[in-house]
């Protein structure tokens, strides 16, 4: 007998002429286990002092853990498994990855204080990732609200905590006052995580590139993957910083579209009650 159960795609029972299982349906949940395999890995090399590669093993679990799901829907594979194994993963990858290898780099020079601000922000992360699940679901949600987010996506708050390890590297001194710094500024981007900031998605579906823009923009991506690999701390650092630098544009635009869709329900009440 088969000692191993059988992998279900759906809640429900499978058909008994289904014996075998595509492998497009295999494919988006196998790079979620390398994605966590990539996180894990990150963890253990930070303590042993190799954080170079355990950031960018932290950073490639990240990007696998957002191919996935694209994979998934590109190939018609979604599934209730694939979910579940997917916010597993999200926890892993953008929460206990990122404050461990924090932790192991910094924040252990701040004491107590520098594991409380690791455990804050990954137990930030884990509601900030139940919040966003359950309000995939809310039917009463206004569709222009889907192009932002509230508060700060778990993958953001990834890259943004690692900032003082970027900055370690470039050649901050990695001293205890640079650690109850660092402690604060991982407690500070957990409260934006949790946080009803409207942040912009950047999934609008009605995002559109002039003809005339398609080149430079294909360039200024050439050139920042160009620089990513020739400095990479610096512009990982510098990319942290602009992320920084949006929120409050964001924070504005939301604005703007709230005070827009207010002003449409206005007027299409006014209009029904004329009627």
């Amino acid at each position: 007998m088969w000692p191993f159960a059988t992998y279900e795609t759906s809640a429900r029972r499978r058909s008994p002429r289904l014996r075998e299982i595509p492998l497009r349906l295999i494919l988006p949940n196998l790079v979620t286990v390398l994605s966590i395999c990539a996180g894990l890995s990150g963890i253990r090399l930070a303590f042993e002092d190799r954080f170079e590669i355990a950031v960018a093993l932290v950073l490639l679990a990240a990007c696998l853990d957002a191919l996935d799901g694209r994979l998934a829907r590109m190939l018609k594979a979604s599934s209730p498994f694939g979910a579940q194994m997917d916010s597993l993963a999200d926890i892993m990858n953008f929460g206990v990855a990122p404050a461990l290898v924090l932790y192991a780099f910094v924040l252990n020079s701040a004491g107590a204080f520098g594991w409380t601000a690791a455990l804050v922000f990954a137990i930030a992360c884990c509601l900030r990732l139940a919040r966003f699940n359950v309000m995939l679901d809310d039917p009463d949600r206004p569709a222009w609200q889907n192009d932002y987010f509230v508060g700060v996506p778990a993958p953001a708050g990834a890259l943004l905590v690692l900032m003082p390890v970027y900055l370690g590297l470039i050649g901050v001194p990695v001293n205890q006052t640079f650690g109850f710094i660092s402690a604060a500024f991982t407690i500070f981007v957990a409260l934006l995580l949790v946080s009803q900031l409207p942040v912009y998605s950047g999934k609008s579906s009605g995002m559109r590139v002039r003809r005339d823009l398609v080149l430079p923009l294909i360039l200024a991506i050439v050139g920042y993957v160009a620089l990513l690999f020739s400095y990479t701390w610096t512009t990982l650092a510098l990319t942290a910083a602009a992320y920084f630098l949006m929120l409050p544009f964001s924070v504005r635009a939301y604005g703007r579209r709230a005070a827009q869709a207010e002003h449409e329900t206005a007027v299409d009440e006014a209009s029904g009650s004329a009627a």
